[in-house]
């Protein structure tokens, strides 16, 4: 991914609506990072165009692969990629800390939040919407994936990793270790190809 070159006063524009992006997504996004892949996409691709549909789903797969929060890592990455190291440091300040000043909010009414029935209720009903949420990101994402040329390989590893995980209860760290020996594999052979 090439970083977006940068010049004088549109500098300070970008990093604030960086980190302001950023902020706004972490702050109102409920249900974990899968929910913030598809913010990211109507925001970082659809509104601002900083990003294509191609890299928002490298950049979601790298975000996935990294350890940590996706919320993060998909921060380090679309941060680096707009605007260097500054960008990196804004987009994860921006994404860290809502989710700190709410956990600290929390933690400090604890009691009262655990004990209250509107809030369990209003937490229950969250959990079907964030379901619906996830299910629109696997389904956008199948989408992106088969909209190019060649993405057979990519229909068998889905379904390859998808039956060695629920069918035969191969662990994911495998899966994602095999993943990254066929890619790397394939990458050397394509290379030679393109030597002869």
């Amino acid at each position: 991914m090439k970083k977006r070159k940068r010049t004088g006063k549109r500098d300070a524009k970008l990093y604030l609506r960086l980190f302001m992006a950023t902020f706004y997504l972490s702050a109102f996004t409920f249900g974990g990072g899968y929910v913030i892949i598809t913010l990211m996409q109507k925001k970082f691709v659809e509104e601002y165009h900083w990003i294509d549909e191609e890299e928002m789903f490298d950049l979601t797969a790298i975000a996935q692969s990294a350890p940590g929060p996706i919320a993060v890592n998909g921060a380090i990455v679309a941060g680096y990629k707009l605007a260097g190291l500054p960008g990196v440091l804004l987009s994860v300040a921006g994404a860290v800390l809502p989710p700190f000043f709410i956990i600290s909010l929390v933690s400090v009414f604890y009691q009262a939040f655990r004990d209250n029935r509107v809030i369990s209720l209003m937490l229950e009903g969250m959990q079907a919407g964030v379901g619906a949420v996830i299910a629109a990101v696997v389904l956008e994402m199948i989408h992106t994936l088969f909209r190019g040329k060649g993405r057979i390989d990519s229909a068998v590893i889905m379904a390859g990793a998808f039956l060695a995980n629920v069918v035969f209860h191969i662990g994911a760290v495998y899966i994602f270790l095999i993943c990254i020996a066929y890619g790397v594999l394939k990458a050397l052979w394509e290379k030679g190809r393109a030597r002869i």
